[in-house]
């Protein structure tokens, strides 16, 4: 029965939009699959011990090229998405090759992605002309505002599936992290560089891989941001303010749980919209202060998250009662 369970949720989750089809609460259902992509694509290298500042920029990556690439030179978002993760890919290279290879590690290498996530946000707002700067960015509607080749669609059912599949993509690239050889790699390297390579394991290459296939599937979760919600800013998808989210919703969910990350993305995304619709204008900026209070309080009391401290529990119920 329990081996089911994941075959009869996906099966209810995928025939939901078809059986409830109220567009505000589907839109927020496709923002949580986007959202928990995104986070589970920061822990699939965060539960290594490798903390990364700099996920908001490789996800501003994703969201402006693929709409910079439709604008300016028309390439559909097929070509243009590919094309934002090989980027994203490419800079994670650029910057974590010198530090891995220096052994710039621990708080040296957040505050070296904390830059590159500044940085980032800065080029986007600087080169105004093209990327519209702080008011923010519209990819141009194709004709009639539904296109398989333009990648948009009206319908938000069709969303909702891309994002689920999306989503399930990415748990099961966390698990197959989580049953490779990689992982065991990581955790040596985590524990003990010096010993993991006493042992043969190829620390710079390793810690290479995970980043760079982090920040793809990071730059893939700007990417279908931007063509679902067809608008986007600095501030939404770029930035150390969206870098210290998906560490929020990660930690708070879960970090050494494949559903970790997405029980962060339901808190997250309903705390935002509860503020947002309580409050309005008057709640700006009032989710990252409780973000960062919460924060505080879950790293010292729950620091394997809501997630991860019920499977433990319920591990030990199961230890006590046998």
């Amino acid at each position: 029965m329990t081996r089911s369970l994941p075959w009869i949720g996906g099966a209810a989750l995928v025939a939901l939009p078809f059986v409830y089809r109220s567009p505000y609460p589907l839109h927020i259902l496709i923002i949580i699959l986007i959202w928990s992509f995104a986070y589970t694509s920061w822990s699939v290298m965060g539960r290594f011990g490798l903390v990364s500042l700099g996920h908001g920029g490789f996800m501003g990556i994703g969201a402006y090229v693929t709409a910079l690439a439709w604008n300016y030179g028309h390439v559909s978002p097929w070509i243009g998405i590919p094309l934002a993760l090989l980027a994203g890919a490419g800079l994670a290279a650029l910057v974590a090759y010198p530090c891995f290879r220096f052994r710039i590690t621990g708080h040296y290498f957040a505050l070296v992605t904390l830059a590159l996530s500044g940085i980032v946000l800065q080029v986007i707002t600087a080169t105004r002309d093209h990327t519209g700067g702080s008011l923010g960015y519209t990819p141009e509607r194709y004709h009639g505002g539904n296109s398989l080749w333009a990648l948009q669609f009206s319908d938000k059912t069709t969303w909702y599936l891309i994002a689920l599949a999306v989503w399930a993509v990415g748990l099961y690239v966390w698990h197959r992290v989580d049953r490779s050889m990689l992982r065991y790699a990581l955790e040596a390297i985590s524990e003990d560089e010096d010993a993991a390579a006493a042992t043969g394991v190829h620390v710079t290459a390793e810690k290479l891989k995970i980043t760079v296939l982090s920040a793809a599937m990071t730059a893939l979760a700007g990417a279908l941001y931007c063509q679902y919600q067809m608008f986007i800013s600095p501030d939404t998808v770029s930035g150390i303010s969206v870098s210290l989210q998906m560490v929020f919703a990660v930690v708070v969910g879960g970090i050494y749980v494949s559903l970790g990350p997405t029980i962060g993305a339901v808190i997250t995304i309903l705390m935002a919209e509860v503020l947002r619709i309580s409050f309005g204008t008057r709640a700006v900026g009032w989710d990252n202060l409780v973000y960062g209070v919460l924060l505080v309080l879950f790293i010292v009391f729950l620091p394997k998250g809501i997630l991860g401290s019920l499977l433990d529990l319920r591990r030990r119920a199961g230890w006590i009662s046998s």
